[in-house]
């Protein structure tokens, strides 16, 4: 019987390690799957495939407390915790079969605290490395070393964390001219593929030349979006930079806001061309407050609703400032072109039916389409001390997609500013024209040179300096451009002011010419 006994527990022990042996090989097949549809370049049920992958390593039997399984492009790791978890750190150092080019993620003791909290048991942690970037696809833009690293806990989703995780990605490559963004797969988020890469929840750091350090506050897969960018901003010129911006928008939101109070207190004595005026003011008022809210709610602490709101609001705040600036210049054109025949029935509605309805349908047409058009969109800035350890992206809440922002931001504000420079040249011309005539008295037509120059320039020309962003150009165009365009409020209060007064002067001439004829009869 004792001979019998011990063969029956040899037997139990070799059957139970064989389905241990099985379990534990299944997430290796689905891995092995995984790199056959990789190589044949099917992308059926992609992320039903993934998703079957962690299903399979969550409740995979192994002994021990970790498991590690390898393929040529696809590492996967499975940890067994307790509710003791101190936090725990990897590195492909201490990895076999994983390329040259190392990574590191560190993870914190707070990551089980939810789960346990609720029914401590033992959890599963998986990490999943994807050496290509072939299961995460996104266009327009590159990964570095084409990894991407997720990790998953068995119970619960894991997010808002105060302390963050750390993962590092170590480089041999020169990311001179490229713009480097910590993101993460979110599901769901795209109309034609299983996710896209998003900013939200992670913060980029560049502790060295050769490292980019990605410290965010959940669990999903994560890598590093590279992304062309000729002329990022130099990091040390943030804070002049801001510090312009913040004062001149301030100072012309007072600006436009006395601008239309004083039109309102005096909108018996207002035509239509002061009215343009006043529209343009409005929009103005509208850019700068959108753009001051703007970097404030692109912080992590703010909704992404909210952020997506403020930057749908920024983005139709400039459409239409840059239609009222065409509106200006088409105006211009009537007053010198058509002097004897202005009149067009239902002028002023007509005007605002373009200046405010065509942004309007503009920005409710990409809401419609595809919100996530908006929200945190992240401004690279270089580090130009070469130590790397200034390296940040500052967000704002404004245009994401790239078309969009060509087409409905530098195209239609080239337009504009193409369209006010040919009207500001013609006008010119004919006051030239005029005044080599000897139709007008020659201090009326260098007064009307003069106008022409303050309105047109005010309305448009300064925009155009958008397009000199590259070489040697850059430094003097970042703070001519957010100088002059920061101040545009204000400069449209000087020209508001002086019209204002050059019109009170032209009636009390008028009044003392008046006077003075009475007084000779």
């Amino acid at each position: 019987m004792d001979c019998w006994g011990t063969f029956f527990l040899c037997l139990c022990f070799m059957t139970s390690q064989s389905e241990t042996a099985e379990t534990s090989q299944e997430p290796l097949l689905w891995m092995e799957k995984l790199e056959v549809m990789a190589r044949s370049h099917n992308s059926t049920s992609l992320a039903d495939l993934i998703r079957g992958l962690e299903c399979k390593l969550l409740n995979a039997s192994f002994r021990g407390s970790n498991l590690t399984l390898q393929t040529p492009t696809i590492q996967s790791l499975i940890f067994k915790l307790g509710c003791n978890f101190a936090g725990l750190s990897l590195s492909s150092a201490t990895m076999k079969g994983v390329p040259q080019v190392s990574h590191a993620m560190q993870f914190p003791a707070e990551l089980t605290q939810d789960a346990c909290r609720d029914s401590p048991r033992e959890l599963r942690l998986i990490c999943i490395y994807f050496f290509t970037d072939y299961f995460f696809q996104n266009t327009n833009s590159s990964l570095l070393n084409n990894y991407v690293l997720g990790a998953q806990l068995g119970h619960g989703h894991v997010s808002n964390l105060s302390e963050p995780i750390n993962i590092s990605f170590w480089h041999n490559q020169s990311l001179e001219g490229y713009t480097v963004t910590c993101v993460f797969w979110k599901e769901g988020a795209s109309e034609h593929y299983w996710g896209l890469w998003s900013p939200e929840g992670c913060r980029t750091e560049k502790p060295s030349p050769s490292q980019v350090l990605c410290r965010c506050n959940h669990l999903s897969y994560f890598a590093v979006l590279m992304q062309l960018s000729p002329a990022p901003v130099p990091g040390e010129l943030l804070a002049p930079l801001t510090y312009i911006s913040l004062v001149g928008c301030s100072i012309s939101v007072v600006a436009s806001l006395l601008s239309i109070l004083l039109h309102c207190q005096a909108r018996k004595q207002g035509d239509s061309i002061t009215r343009i005026h006043m529209n343009l003011h409005a929009s103005v008022l509208l850019l700068n407050v959108a753009f001051l809210l703007s970097p404030a709610l692109a912080m992590p602490p703010a909704s992404g609703a909210a952020c997506t709101a403020v930057a749908a609001i920024l983005h139709f705040a400039l459409l239409s400032c840059l239609t009222w600036m065409a509106i200006e210049g088409f105006n211009l054109y009537l007053l010198l072109g058509r002097v004897y025949n202005i009149y067009i029935r239902r002028y002023l509605l007509k005007l605002c039916a373009v200046g405010w309805g065509v942004p309007a349908l503009l920005v409710l047409f990409l809401l419609a389409v595809k919100n996530s058009v908006y929200g945190p969109h992240a401004i690279p800035l270089s580090d130009s001390q070469g130590n790397g350890t200034g390296f940040q992206n500052m967000s704002i809440c404004w245009v994401r997609n790239p078309w969009v922002h060509n087409i409905l931001v530098m195209g239609y504000g080239g337009l504009t500013s193409l369209f006010n420079l040919v009207v500001l040249v013609w006008a010119l011309r004919v006051l030239h024209r005029l005044r080599a005539q000897d139709k007008v008295p020659n201090t009326r037509a260098c007064r009307d040179i003069f106008t022409v120059l303050g309105l047109t320039v005010l309305l448009g020309t300064t925009w155009a300096l958008a397009f000199f962003s590259f070489g040697v150009f850059l430094l003097p165009q970042l703070f001519l451009f957010t100088t002059f365009n920061s101040l545009y409020g204000f400069f449209l209060f000087l020209w508001f002011c002086s019209q204002r007064c050059r019109s009170e002067a032209e009636v009390e001439a008028e009044m003392e010419a008046f006077s003075s004829s009475q007084t000779m009869q």
